[in-house]
């Protein structure tokens, strides 16, 4: 991965409920990557050497391109959000963790849980696959829950519902 000055950067925490920090790269070591002086959005100044279990994102491109695209609102606005899975397997247990990582809401997690039953085959991928989708089932549960919520915030109406289809 290589990163150059005026980049910007997204580093998620390597564990699921660390912060997101963002910020942009004012300088790197070598031509060929890390260290990477980053400043935070934060104001905070530092180095970081993207470690194994780090999501690391730059978007790379000439910043007067990104500009202009963020300048023009008949284009839009585009924002990521990226979902971090994470599966812990223990004899015929599954535990799958997930987190939102976005810039609004913060920090949303949620766990789901799978057991293979002694009659059911030997198959680590179908506990993988029950406990993320419960995980995500929660995860999507709580989301809702949080911009129904923002609504009730924003309108002053009480009781908000918001439909799932």
């Amino acid at each position: 991965m290589r990163a150059r000055p005026g980049d910007h950067i997204v580093l998620a925490g390597e564990q699921v409920d660390q912060p997101v920090r963002a910020g942009i790269v004012v300088s790197a070591a070598t031509e060929d990557g890390p260290p990477y002086t980053v400043r935070w959005d934060d104001g905070r100044t530092s180095s970081i050497y993207p470690g194994p279990g780090s999501v690391l994102r730059v978007d790379e491109g000439n910043p007067s391109e990104h500009e202009a695209v963020v300048a023009r609102p008949e284009l839009g606005t585009m924002r990521q959000w990226t979902v971090r899975v994470t599966l812990f397997e223990q004899g015929d247990d599954t535990t799958a963790t997930v987190a939102l990582l976005a810039d609004a809401p913060e920090a949303l997690t949620a766990r789901g849980t799978s057991h293979r039953s002694a009659a059911d085959v030997a198959s680590p991928h179908i506990g993988d696959e029950v406990a993320v989708a419960r995980a995500l089932r929660r995860l999507a549960d709580r989301l809702v829950a949080s911009a129904e919520s923002d609504i009730e915030g924003t309108t002053g109406e009480h009781d908000v519902h918001v439909r799932t289809r």
